[in-house]
């Protein structure tokens, strides 16, 4: 047993010594001794810092300014269509015609009552002229002189109504010829030729306009108040906010508009209020009716610090991020995140302008202050723009 014992002290007193060896070893120069193991490699970026905008994201639809059902304002039988379907219009184009030749004879019809109403008011007129000298000489009796008198007020006012009657004619015969009232993208005849078309009642075809176009959503109600406030404090406009607009297949929202109608009251059925903003369209690539994702300038411009999310860790409820400290070394930083601009994380608070964040290669770090090699790279936002939350 005194041998057992004997060796047991040995070995611990060797353990000591080649402790306190390893210990002094450290203290030199306050450095791990070197394992000839290579630093992993990591990519770092500076962090963004720069003035920018809440954006907040809604769903919307696409609508046309001017969608007009066309109606014949004459009935008749349809003559002739001189349109393409589905083709562009512009206001005043010749889209369908009527018979005309009713019309064309009850014009004529009208202008031969007026030129017969000018030659029955032409003869009142001189009989009213005869009848003031023999009036005078009492040549004739008082009542036929208010006869001629009365004579000459109703040739006038039937050349008045003749001419109207002409107009009313003319108006007709022109009303034959169906014009588009607006600029914009015709759709299919609904009445071919040979058919009867019923005035103001038979729809021909449709014409919506494309250039601009409205694009509708929705704000929830705690996003109106959020916005009335800040109106009310000056931080953002009350009206003709700007809008970023993209279509489902669309990567971010490359189209620009603004707000010019907001609803003036919430719908309580949804807790939501209805918005509008005008968007343009010149290479017609809105179609009324398409979904469209929708971004409205949620504040004024403040200065904040972005980041590209793949660097954030999660920790349970924390997230953090590794940053490149003093001799290259990962240090970690919690951190406290916001929305989401332009592809780039917002960080609300616990990183510096200046500072540098491992975006890539986290993997490698196995414990904070861990030693890496950095290779520094842009900050960049991921080839789909986030949507802001």
């Amino acid at each position: 047993m005194h041998a057992y014992h004997i060796i047991r002290l040995f070995q611990t007193l060797s353990f000591v010594a080649l402790l306190a060896v390893f210990i002094a070893g450290c203290s030199k120069g306050g450095k791990p001794p070197d394992t000839g193991a290579p630093l992993p490699e990591v990519s770092v970026a500076t962090v963004v810092s720069k003035p920018v905008y809440q954006w907040d994201e809604f769903t919307g639809r696409i609508a046309a300014i001017d969608t007009v059902e066309l109606r014949p304002r004459v009935s008749g039988y349809i003559d002739r269509i001189a349109f393409k379907e589905g083709d562009e219009v512009k206001a005043g184009d010749l889209l369908f015609v009527i018979d005309p030749r009713p019309y064309r004879i009850a014009l004529d019809s009208a202008q031969a009552q007026l030129e017969r109403a000018h030659s029955s008011a032409q003869f009142a007129h001189l009989q009213e002229r005869r009848a003031q000298p023999l009036i005078d000489e009492q040549a004739i009796s008082r009542q036929e002189y208010d006869q001629r008198t009365t004579n000459l007020t109703q040739g006038n006012a039937d050349v008045r109504a003749a001419e109207a009657a002409v107009a009313t004619a003319r108006l007709n015969l022109d009303f034959t010829q169906v014009r588009s009232p607006v600029a914009g993208r015709i759709g299919r005849a609904l009445l071919t030729v040979g058919n009867l078309a019923q005035a103001d009642e038979s729809v021909l075809t449709t014409v919506v306009s494309q250039d601009p176009v409205y694009v509708y959503f929705q704000p929830d109600e705690q996003t109106y108040l959020r916005y009335a406030e800040l109106a009310r404090k000056g931080e953002r406009p009350g009206s003709a906010n700007p809008v970023r607009v993209g279509l489902a297949s669309d990567t971010g929202y490359p189209y620009t508009g603004t707000v010019n109608f907001v609803s003036n009251q919430v719908d309580p059925a949804t807790g939501t209020i209805s918005a509008r903003a005008v968007v343009p369209n010149p290479d017609r690539v809105f179609t009324p009716g398409l979904y469209a994702r929708v971004q409205l300038q949620g504040s004024g411009e403040f200065p904040a610090i972005l980041i590209d999310d793949k660097a954030v860790m999660t920790d349970q409820d924390r997230k953090y991020v590794y940053v490149l400290g003093l001799e290259n070394k990962a240090m970690r930083k919690d951190i406290t995140l916001g929305g989401v601009i332009d592809g780039l994380r917002i960080v609300k608070s616990g990183l510096e302008p200046n500072d540098k964040i491992i975006v890539a290669g986290l993997q490698k770090i196995l414990f904070p202050g861990a030693p890496v090699k950095p290779n520094e790279v842009p900050m960049a936002a991921p080839p789909a723009v986030a949507r802001t939350r």
